[in-house]
């Protein structure tokens, strides 16, 4: 790859929206009559934040940014006709700073040269940054960019202590964030990336749950996040407890808004990013296993007062089978627990199912999955948190030929969804296809992909009828003999808002 200026991108998942609606109002200021239904619209404003990609110096990150076209019921944002010119602008953190301790106080990152790329739906932009310099960044889509924006950063570290393949959507900030499958464990260094894109300071609390309960911790109380910053929290200096393999990261503000994923490299399996679970809940789905998985290990934490038994079922291309000699766990309260899952795909792409064992005892429990592919000295490392269905249109960047693999799972009804890979960030035409995924299976496609396909893709998943569906990507780039990868589940992108339809009402003027 060439070495590029950061130049970028920006906007994705989150809610900021000008949606450009009046309505008139009582004297007591109650809504006027008939204003009580709704529509969607089209967000006009979106912000996320990249944490710092790498600190090593052999490091290649590739930045996509996409914003999917519009579909026949989103239309234009509200208001978009006096809406300045759409932009999309990534911008480095005023205090991005490299991991130093636990509070990940350090030396600032140097600004780029170049701060804004503008970009037009449909077409992917990609620029590359070589080496560990490249600081955290912050990012805003506006107008017709806005709507699904998208940011995916992907390092690749062919040699070192971080070595892997760490691939992570840029988040939308958020006050609440849970972590299952981190780890204090000697053999790994994980740190907890905290960014603030707002201009205002956040504070934030830290919880630490291992296998026999809350962690004694320091530092982890009122930690504060200033304004368009990055704070980077290396987990094991925040216990003076033994050493735990499995551990569940809690997040949450006091004050403000972050963007948090867990960095994590481990000394003999390889490196990735570890993205926050889905929000507790009794049912949890986690898709995409990989085929080839040497091993599998889940991980799960019951946040409530009651324990959590589960039934563990694998969603396969043919099936829903329950995996040999694992076929439920028992989660206690404020504990986590994890079970390794030997054998588990059997050369098939598979998703796991949690369900409550008793369906009429459902209790809320966070999971992920540590995934490995490879043996002995050419391992590699990622991670599958549990993932909400794509409720209305999910995507996810940087696809490349013959190195992308999407899986749909609809574990409980027949569903039908429409995927699209997007043209590409150098030349390709886009092209959709619609696919039907049978009730209690898992469809795998590897090899959809745009004609005349030029750098890199993005893949958008959108339902279209049935029952729900989980996704996810797995991307597979070799180096060196070494089978490294990274997944990313599908997260809705949240690309409409419901408003309410305003009516005037001449009546409240008598």
């Amino acid at each position: 790859m060439k070495r590029t200026s950061l130049s970028l991108i920006a906007g994705a998942t989150a809610l900021a929206a000008v949606t450009g609606f009046a309505a008139l109002t009582a004297p007591d200021g109650a809504a006027a009559p008939g204003a009580t239904a709704t529509t969607r619209l089209p967000v006009e404003r979106v912000g996320l934040a990249c944490p710092v990609p790498s600190t090593s110096e052999v490091a290649e990150t590739l930045y996509t940014s996409y914003t999917p076209t519009a579909g026949k019921e989103t239309g234009s944002p509200a208001g978009s006709a006096k809406t300045a010119q759409p932009t999309a602008l990534l911008r480095a953190a005023v205090g991005a700073t490299t991991a130093d301790g636990a509070t990940g106080s350090g030396k600032k990152s140097k600004e780029p040269k170049v701060p804004a790329t503008v970009t037009a739906p449909g077409k992917p932009v990609a620029v590359q940054v070589d080496g560990g310099a490249a600081p955290a960044l912050i990012g805003t889509a506006t107008g017709t960019l806005a709507p699904g924006w998208t940011v995916q950063q992907t390092s690749m570290v062919p040699a070192g202590g971080a070595r892997g393949l760490r691939g992570l959507a840029c988040a939308a900030p958020d006050t609440d964030f849970w972590f299952p499958a981190a780890s204090t464990a000697k053999e790994r260094q994980d740190y907890l990336h905290l960014t603030n894109p707002d201009d205002t300071a956040a504070v934030v609390d830290i919880e630490l749950y291992g296998p026999e309960g809350v962690l004694k911790s320091q530092f982890t109380e009122g930690i504060p996040v200033p304004a368009r910053s990055t704070v980077p929290v290396l987990l094991s200096t925040l216990t003076g407890e033994a050493a735990q393999r499995d551990v569940t990261v809690h997040v949450s503000t006091r004050s403000g808004r972050v963007s948090a994923a867990v960095a994590v490299a481990d000394d003999k399996l390889g490196s990735d990013w570890l993205a926050a679970a889905t929000d507790p809940a009794s049912s949890a789905v986690l898709p995409g296993i990989p085929a080839d998985a040497t091993s599998v290990r889940l991980v799960a934490f019951a946040p409530g007062e009651d324990d959590a038994d589960l039934k563990v079922q694998l969603v396969t291309t043919t099936g829903t089978i329950v995996p040999a000699g694992a076929d439920s766990l028992h989660v206690k309260s404020g504990m986590t627990a994890a079970v390794d899952l030997p054998e588990l795909t059997r050369g098939a792409v598979g998703s796991l199912l949690l369900t409550p064992s008793d369906p009429k005892k459902p209790t809320p429990v966070v999971a992920a999955l540590q995934v490995v592919r490879g043996k002995g000295e050419k391992t590699e490392i990622a991670f599958v948190p549990a993932t909400a269905a794509v409720s209305a249109r999910a995507t996810v960047a940087d696809n490349r030929a013959k190195a992308s693999t999407l899986s749909l799972t609809a574990p409980a009804a027949d569903a039908q969804v429409k995927v699209t890979a997007s043209a590409g960030s150098g030349a390709g035409a886009p092209v959709s296809k619609t696919v039907t995924v049978k009730a209690g299976t898992t469809t795998v496609l590897p090899d959809l992909v745009p004609a005349g396909l030029k750098g890199s893709y993005a893949l958008t998943v959108e339902p279209v009828s049935g029952g729900k569906v989980y996704a996810a990507r797995t991307l597979a780039v070799p180096e060196d003999g070494i089978p490294m990868f990274t997944v990313q589940t599908f997260v809705d992108d949240r690309g409409t808002v419901e408003v309410p339809t305003a009516h005037q009402d001449l009546g409240v003027l008598g």
